[in-house]
This record gives C-alpha cells, sequence and structure tokens, in this order.
C-alpha cells in the first residue's frame, strides 16, 4: 500500500493511497492510534471513491463513531483506466434496454462478472488497512447500494470479517445464492419507487438473506432518493454490531 497524499479536515484525516492498481482513500480520526471499527463503502454505478454520498457517510463515520472508512475505485470508475470489455457490455447492455429489454437482468449479469474481480481486490485492501496502526484488526461492516449492493452481497458473503452490512437498491437475479450465504445482521434498503431495479426483485433479495438478523427498510420514492434519516438508522446499526 502507498499513500500518495494526506489532508485533514474538522478532526478527519483523508489519505489517499494505491495497493497495486486499485486506488482507494481511507479516513480516519485525526491521531488515531489503536485498533478501532472498519467500514469497507462500495460506491454506486458510474461513481466513484469520493462520490459526495461516500463522503458524506464516511464523514460521520469518523467524526461521530471514531471508525475507519475505506473505500476504492471499482474496474472503469473513478481513477482507474477503462476496461474495454466491461465497457463494450455496458454499450450492449444500454443499446438492449434502449430497444424494450428489461434492464434488471442485463444490470444482475453485469455486476456478477464485476463481482468476480471486485471480490479479491477488496478483500486484499482489507488485509492492506487492518496492518495499519492507527486501524489496526478490529470489527469490520460494509455499505454499499445500488452496485454497492451488487458487488458487496458475494464479498460479504466471501469475507469472515465483516461482521455486519448495510445494503440495498440491488435484486435478486444475480445474488440471491450468495445471499443466502450471509449470516451477519443486515439492515436492507429499499426505495420502493425504484426505477432501476423492480422491487420485487430487491424484496426477493431481502428475503434470500441468511441472516437470523436482517431490518427491511422501505421508503417512498426513485432509485437515489433514500432519505437522509436513514444515515442515523445506519450509525446506530453499526454502533450495534461494531463493538
Amino acid at each position: 500500500m502507498r499513500f500518495t497524499s494526506e489532508t485533514s479536515s474538522d478532526g478527519v484525516s483523508e489519505q489517499l493511497f494505491t495497493l497495486g492498481e486499485i486506488p482507494g482513500v481511507l479516513w480516519t480520526p485525526e491521531d488515531a492510534t489503536g485498533p478501532r471499527p472498519l467500514v469497507l463503502m462500495g460506491h454506486g454505478g458510474g461513481q466513484h471513491k469520493k462520490a459526495p454520498g461516500i463522503v458524506f457517510r464516511a464523514g460521520r463515520f469518523v467524526a461521530e463513531c471514531g471508525y475507519a472508512v475505506v473505500a476504492v475505485d471499482v474496474p472503469s470508475h473513478g481513477d482507474r483506466p477503462k476496461d474495454e470489455e466491461y465497457d463494450r457490455i455496458a454499450t450492449a447492455n444500454q443499446a438492449r434496454a434502449d430497444a424494450g429489454e428489461e434492464l434488471a437482468p442485463l444490470i444482475a449479469a453485469f455486476q456478477a462478472l464485476v463481482a468476480r474481480r471486485t471480490v479479491p481486490e477488496w478483500r486484499a485492501v482489507l488485509d492492506a488497512v487492518q496492518e495499519l496502526d492507527h486501524v489496526g484488526a478490529g470489527p469490520v461492516g460494509y455499505w454499499g447500494v445500488s452496485l454497492g449492493c451488487g458487488l458487496g452481497v458475494p464479498f460479504v458473503a466471501a469475507e469472515p470479517r465483516v461482521q455486519a452490512a448495510v445494503l440495498g437498491l440491488g435484486g435478486a437475479l444475480s445474488s440471491a445464492g450468495d445471499a443466502a450465504r450471509i449470516t451477519v445482521p443486515v439492515e436492507f434498503l429499499v426505495q420502493w419507487d425504484d426505477e432501476r431495479v423492480p422491487r420485487a426483485q430487491s424484496l426477493a433479495l431481502f428475503d434470500a438473506l441468511g441472516s437470523a438478523e436482517k431490518t427491511l427498510h422501505a421508503n417512498p420514492g426513485k432509485h437515489a432518493e433514500i432519505p437522509l434519516f436513514e444515515m442515523d438508522s445506519t450509525l446506530r446499526f453499526f454502533a450495534r454490531h461494531l463493538r
């Protein structure tokens, strides 16, 4: 892991890094020492590691809870080079959707393809970050919606260090099998009027989760209209489970 820059603001330290070809960002409290909970955050489709929603949530995790937070650019996003195969598939999927084909199965198949690459990448990032003195090997949580859910479900299913997860805005078409292997507590977000993920698919993914403790949070609104009060719920959820 190679750090490329460090800045601080309002008690939050931000360190940009690269791990091999993976660009990422780590947020911690200023002058942090010793082990602390770590939340890995997965960004949405077409976004990046420092998308406004990621930065906002990371700031609250650090400032209000003392957590460390890490986010990375997934392939073909942010500071990563464009992947010709992924771009070709995305262009073809958009053309099929414009021709009237249902969008959800196309998104699901694409996310399943990308997850085969991101799951081992994210596990390597966790390894590297937890070796840092100011993070340590504390409890780990995961937060990710939309693409962050599609990639997060197989990651949480595969990574035993994750003790709790906030997921949502995703469907069962690509993730049901992995969801069944998740046993940690989950808070799951559904937008009732989601124009990208059919409601039935979101509810099916929630049903597929193997967790004994899982909570469905359904709110009115479209895909990108998660209410701000869900952030408060997320803070309470992780406070209960990342100890």
